[in-house]
This record gives C-alpha cells, structure tokens and sequence, in this order.
C-alpha cells in the first residue's frame, strides 16, 4: 500500500505568520513572488545570521548528481564576481562572510542551493548592510552565474565534476555509511528514495556544461523556492534585501512541490535479505523497516520517542541490551525518516555474530511492542529528544534546518511546540507507533569477495 506525502498547501499561502513559539525567536512567512515562500525566523541569540535559498525538485536517478553538481558550480562565480578571486575578496569585504553549496534530500525531494553566513553588523563599529550585500552576491550566484556563450563556464562544469565524482567514490570508505546507502538503494530499488543525494558515477560522468545549463534554466524557472534567514534582522529588513537579491528571476506560476511515496508495508512477509562482501575487518548489519499505518496520521512526537527510546540514545535498548548488555555490536542505532516513514537500525558486528546480532536487535523490537518498556525508560527517550532539538535551536544551522525540515515535510512541526508535545506523549502512543512497524531488508557488509541475495 502506498500514497504520496508533499508540503502542506497551508504553508504555502501568501501570507505572514507572527507567533512566539519561544523568548529566544519568533517566525515570520510570507510567499513573496510565485513559487518563492521566505521564512524569517527572528531571535538575538546569534552573532550571526544566516541566509540559504533552497530549489526544491524531485530526487530521480536521472538528475540527481546534475542537481547535486548545480549548486557547486553556481558557486565559482557570477556574472559581476565571475571566479573565485574576486568572489573570496567581496566575501573578505564582509568580514569573513561564508557562501557555500548546499546539497539536501528531504523524503523523496532533493534541495539544493546556496547556504550564507555573514556577522551581524550590529556588533561590527561602522559596518552597515552586511545582511543586503550578503544576499545580492548569493542572489547573484544563484541568477546570474558567469556564462561563456549561453553557457556555463566549461572549466567550472569540469572541475566540480571531478569534485562531485570524488565525492561519490568517496562514499566506500565509510563503510557504515556505505552500508546505509547499499541498504537503501536495494531495499527502494523501485523508489526515487533509493537514490542517494549525490546521485551515481556513471550519471556524474555524463554531464556536461550543455546539459547542466538545460537543467539549471529549468530549475531556476519551475522549481518551488524556499528561503531562510536566521538572525536578528527585522522582517521587513530581510524582506527587502531578498525580493533584491532574486528581482531577475522571471514571473512564473506557483511550481507543483515534489511529493513523497510513503509505502507503508513491506513487499513480502518475510524480509528480504542481502550479503555484499567487500575487504572489511567488521561487519555491518543494516535493517531497514516499514513504519506502517501510523504514516497515514503521522503523530510526529510518538515517532521520535519510540525511536529514541529503541535505538537512538544511549539509554535505547538496543544501545543498553544489545552492545553493552550481551557485548553483540560494536554499535547499534536506529534513525528515523519521518518524510519516507522508514526506521533504519545500523549496527558493527563481528561476521560470526551476524545471525545471533539480528535476532537480537528484531527482539528488542517485540519488546518495545508487548510494553515492556518502563517509566525510566520513557522519561530518558523524551528527556534525550528534548534536549537534542534544544541543543539544534542553540545553532544557527541547526535552527534554520530544523525550520527547513518542518516547512518541507508533509506533517509541518514547530520546534518549541515539538518539545512540549513530547513531554506529554504517552506509553500507549508509543506502542501504537511501534505495533505496525515491520522488517522489510537486511543488508549485511561481511568480509571476502562476492554478492549474495536472497529475496
């Protein structure tokens, strides 16, 4: 059974949002052209601000590495800053200002821009506008790229080509990484969230300035666009310095947002299986899960309790009874895609300890679903998921990314609301949450040569 998730049409209104979720920040969101929603969230903790422009398209294996290679040649320079020179002496000019690509994969929707942090020029004896001159050279970038005969510059395209092959080539050397990734890409073998945010060698290899620029003009004209800004500046301040910043992007209709498959089930009753064997000293055993029913009315709070409280703290069960208890794991964890509704356990196991790690680690899973969780096991989950979001909103970035992930997710949440939400979630909703979770893959990086599956 599957259905589709996307940005709630809510959201999207032109229109302001006031609220005072906290003393340390307020939000303010406003659709400022067509397609192009800001977001300010306004507190006074930070030194700092921070500004990203986000172009929201559908993650495909087609476009994935062109996409994830847009924002890294967007980057080399624009038509008044056109290399790296002159793009690091305006930077200089605004005291250490920082403008880097951004690459991001929300559910089945893969984002990708620009990301800027700057000082606040109120704390900077005579500096003025920092906020303003910061937005027009990142609106620059992002609109007005220096192009040589209608195109991107062949010598950034190549270069940043090879950047982004690396990287992805890269990606084996994290072997419990690349085991997430390996899980994902069988287990979603027939879903756009098997493809990673990077996309794949062969479809990096194939790109080309032509190919690039065709993509790039066609985001730039129908893709939603998210910005935010986090700092101290007023609204309207920030307001004026954007509708700046991208005045050259053409009118055009409100863009259709991406949406998410959310398959609730497995494909088979019993989990499919996979062992890859690579030259590795430890095991990686990953499993991934379908969370169910519970995706139909998402009750986010639930969700990441019951996860933290499985695997995704020190005090989880599979922390506690599998790694440290019976000494099973290297590390075992669990992490929660609450775009996709998929729950993922990964964990380093000695080869030999691969069958008895697994039986383990499904049944602290039947546990969770019989009750047999106690009080102290609850208050450490929801005392460890409050601080982890307080800790985020005590980071620029981290404020900002949990804004981001709300706008872009298809049960918005409001940070502040989240933590007292979660004080308040009960063990009845935590195992309602976890009654219709099951086992869909396990995947399992062992030592030698070969490739075995077992479907």
């Amino acid at each position: 059974m599957v259905y589709w998730l996307g940005i709630n049409d809510n959201n999207m209104e032109d229109k302001a949002i006031s609220t005072a979720q906290d003393r340390s920040h307020t939000l303010w969101r406003e659709q400022i052209l067509p397609g192009v929603t800001l977001t300010c969230i306004h507190t006074d903790k930070f030194k700092t601000g921070c500004l990203t422009v986000n172009m929201l398209g559908a993650l495909t294996r087609e476009t994935a590495s062109i996409s994830a290679l847009l924002p890294r040649v967007l980057r080399r320079g624009s038509s008044e800053l056109p290399d790296m020179q002159s793009i690091s002496a305006a930077l200089d000019e605004l005291y250490g200002t920082r403008i880097d690509p951004l690459v991001r994969k929300k559910g089945e929707m893969q984002c990708v821009g620009l990301y800027a942090d700057f000082p606040d020029d109120r704390y900077i004896p005579g500096a003025e506008n920092i906020l303003e001159k910061a937005a027009g050279i990142l609106g620059q970038m992002l609109t007005s790229p220096d192009m040589r005969d209608g195109l991107l510059r062949t010598d950034y395209v190549e270069s940043e080509k090879v950047n982004l092959i690396d990287d992805i080539r890269a990606a084996i050397n994290d072997k419990s990484g690349y085991a997430v990734d390996r899980l994902l890409d069988e287990m979603c073998a027939g879903e756009a969230y098997g493809v990673n945010r990077l996309g794949t060698e062969d479809t990096a290899c194939a790109i080309t300035p032509q190919t690039l620029t065709d993509h790039y003009l066609t985001l730039l004209e129908t893709a939603a666009i998210e910005v935010f800004y986090c700092g101290s500046a007023d609204p309207n301040r920030v307001l004026e310095a954007v509708k700046s910043a991208l005045s050259s992007l053409k009118p055009r209709e409100g863009p259709a947002v991406p949406k998410t498959e959310v398959v609730l089930t497995p494909a088979q009753e019993t989990p499919r299986r996979v062992i890859e064997k690579l030259d590795v000293f430890q095991g990686k055993l990953t499993i991934g899960f379908r969370l169910g029913d519970t995706m139909l009315n998402p009750c986010y709070p639930a969700l990441v309790v019951f996860n933290t409280l499985y695997g995704g703290s020190v005090t989880s069960k599979l922390f506690l009874n599998v790694r440290e208890k019976l000494s099973l794991c290297y590390y075992a964890s669990s992490m929660l895609d609450k775009h996709k509704g998929i729950m993922l356990v990964a964990s380093g196991v000695e080869f030999e300890k691969f069958e008895t790690a697994l039986e383990e680690i499904m049944h602290q899973l039947e546990l969770v679903k019989k009750g047999e969780v106690s009080q102290s096991e609850l208050t450490s989950a929801k005392r460890v998921v409050i601080t982890s979001i307080k800790s985020a909103m005590d980071r620029l970035g981290g404020l900002e990314e949990l804004y981001f992930d709300s706008f872009v997710a298809a049960v918005p949440y409001d940070p502040t609301e989240l933590c007292h939400a979660v004080e308040d979630i009960t063990l009845a909703q935590v195992l309602s949450v976890a009654s219709g979770i099951k086992p869909d893959m396990v995947y399992f990086l062992t030592g030698e040569g070969g490739k075995e599956h077992d479907s």
